[in-house]
C-alpha cells in the first residue's frame, strides 16, 4: 500500500491599520506623505463619482453599472504600489485603481451607455479595458507576463477579480500556467464574500481563496482588503518579487461589496442588513481618513475643500459626457477582428436595421 501524503500549509494575514485607523508601526510601509495624500483624494473621488453615476443611472441617463463602493482600497493601493511600466489588468470593479492610474472620470460613464471610446486608453499607460467576463482578463494578464520574461524585461503585471472569478476555469488555468512558467505576475482577488448572490460558502469548500495559491506552489496572503497600507505593502512586496525573477504571487484582499452588485439586482434579497452594517463600521475611506489625521496630515477643513473640488470635477465629467452628441451604434463592430469579415458586417447591417425599424416604429 503506497503512504499517504499529507500537505501542510498556513496562509499568513496582514493588516497594518486596524477598523479605527490605528497604525502596527512594525509593519507600517515607507510612503510619501504626498503619495498617501492622493491615495486618500483617489479613493474618495472613485466613491463620490460611483455615488455620482448610481444617481444617474435611476434617472434614466445611464446604463447598467456595477458599484464598488466599499472595495476603493484594493485597486487604488495597489496601483499606488505600481511602477508606470507594469501592467494593469482589471475586471469591472477597479475603479479607484483606473483613475490612480490616470483615467479621465468621463471615461466611466462612458462604457456603462454602450460606448466603446470609454474602453480607449489613451493617457494611461499599460491598462487593459475593462473586463466583463469572469476570469477572461486572468489568462491574457499570463500571458502579458509570459511576453515579459521572455523579452528579458523587468515591468510586471497586476491582475484583479473578484471571489466569484476563482471559480472559472480560465483563473485556474492562468495561475498554472503562470507557477509553471514562473511568470511576473500578481494576482489581487478581490473577495467581497458574494458572486453576485453567491455566497463565498456556497462557492468553496476552502477556508480560503488564498491557499488555492499555494496548491499552484506560489507565494499567497490573505490581506485586510479595507486596509490601503496592507494592500500596498502586499503588493509591493510582491512586485519586487516579481521583478526579481522569483514568480507569482496571489493576494486575497478580505473586503465588501456595500451596495448591490450591478445596478440591475437588489442584494436586500440575498443578504441581510446586519451584515452591510458590520461591513460600514471598517469603511476603507473613514478608516483612511483617520489615520491621516492621526499624522498630522489631515483635517475637517481640507476635506470640506477636497469634497468641493471632486465635486467640481465630476460635475465637469457629466456634463461633457452629457455633451457626447454623435455616437455610432454599431461601433462595437470595428473591434471584434482586425479585419472587416463578411459575417461580421452582415451582423452589423442587421443591427443598423433593427434600429431603423424600431425608430420607425416609435
Amino acid at each position: 500500500m503506497p503512504s499517504k501524503v499529507y500537505a501542510r500549509f498556513s496562509v499568513s494575514y496582514m493588516q497594518v491599520l486596524d477598523e479605527d485607523g490605528k497604525v502596527d508601526s512594525k509593519l507600517e510601509p515607507s510612503v510619501s506623505d504626498d503619495e498617501l495624500l492622493k491615495l486618500y483624494r483617489v479613493m474618495l473621488t472613485s466613491r463620490r463619482l460611483d455615488e455620482r453615476m448610481l444617481k444617474l443611472q435611476r434617472q434614466g441617463r445611464l446604463g447598467t453599472l456595477p458599484v464598488c463602493v466599499g472595495q476603493e482600497a484594493v485597486s487604488a493601493a495597489a496601483a499606488l504600489a505600481m511602477a508606470e511600466d507594469d501592467w494593469f489588468v482589471g475586471a469591472y470593479r477597479e475603479l479607484a485603481g483606473r483613475v490612480m492610474r490616470g483615467e479621465a472620470l468621463v471615461k466611466p460613464m462612458m462604457v456603462y451607455n454602450g460606448m466603446e471610446e470609454g474602453n480607449m486608453t489613451e493617457g494611461m499607460k499599460n491598462v487593459t479595458p475593462v473586463a466583463i467576463i469572469l476570469a477572461s482578463q486572468i489568462p491574457h494578464a499570463v500571458g502579458i507576463a509570459y511576453a515579459i520574461k521572455i523579452r528579458g524585461e523587468k515591468n510586471a503585471v497586476v491582475s484583479f477579480n473578484g471571489d466569484g472569478s476563482t471559480s472559472e476555469g480560465d483563473w485556474h488555468e492562468a495561475l498554472n500556467f503562470a507557477a509553471t512558467w514562473q511568470t511576473p505576475n500578481v494576482f489581487v482577488v478581490q473577495n467581497n464574500h458574494w458572486a453576485i448572490s453567491t455566497p463565498l460558502s456556497k462557492q468553496m469548500h476552502n477556508r480560503s481563496i488564498a491557499q488555492r495559491g499555494i496548491a499552484y506552489d506560489m507565494e499567497s496572503i490573505q490581506v485586510d482588503g479595507n486596509d490601503p497600507l496592507a494592500v500596498y505593502k502586499a503588493t509591493k512586496e510582491a512586485l519586487d518579487r516579481a521583478k526579481k525573477g522569483e514568480g507569482p504571487t496571489l493576494i486575497e484582499a478580505l473586503t465588501y461589496r456595500m451596495l448591490m452588485h450591478t445596478t440591475a439586482d437588489d442584494p436586500k434579497k440575498y443578504r441581510k442588513e446586519d451584515e452591510v452594517e458590520e461591513w460600514v463600521k471598517r469603511d476603507p475611506i473613514t478608516r483612511f481618513r483617520t489615520y491621516l489625521g492621526n499624522k498630522k496630515l489631515w483635517n475637517a477643513k481640507k476635506d470640506e475643500a477636497l469634497e468641493a473640488e471632486i465635486k467640481g470635477e465630476i460635475d465637469a465629467a457629466v456634463k461633457e459626457f452629457e455633451s457626447i452628441s454623435k455616437v455610432r451604434m454599431d461601433e462595437p463592430f470595428d473591434y471584434i477582428f482586425g479585419e472587416k469579415e463578411e459575417i461580421i458586417e452582415e451582423q452589423r447591417q442587421e443591427f443598423l436595421d433593427d434600429l431603423r425599424k424600431d425608430k420607425e416604429d416609435a
